[in-house]
């Protein structure tokens, strides 16, 4: 039952990124809305030898991101990007 139960979440996770990625194609090949736009603040922590943190932050720029439910062609998804605008660099 266990093992049934794992095979429908995997099959189901499965036929949902098909259908996700299926309609970004369409929505990609006829010009619909498949990318997007959201303005990104990034960021670098440089850790010091004394142990602090020096932060360097970059000018807030615009980040190309699919509309879409799953990541699609090296980009993430709008929604994703609108809820975590900050993006940090830990070197």
């Amino acid at each position: 039952m266990f093992v049934a139960a794992i095979v429908a979440v995997v099959g189901a996770t499965a036929l949902a990124y098909g259908l996700d990625y299926a309609v970004f194609r369409i929505r990609a090949a006829t010009n619909r809305n498949a990318y997007g736009s959201v303005t990104v603040n990034h960021y670098y922590a440089v850790l010091q030898k004394n142990g602090k943190t020096q932060f360097i932050f970059d000018p807030p720029h615009d980040q190309t991101c699919v509309n879409a439910l799953f990541p699609h062609a090296g980009w993430l998804p709008c929604w994703y990007l609108s809820r975590h605008p900050e993006q940090r660099t830990d070197i």
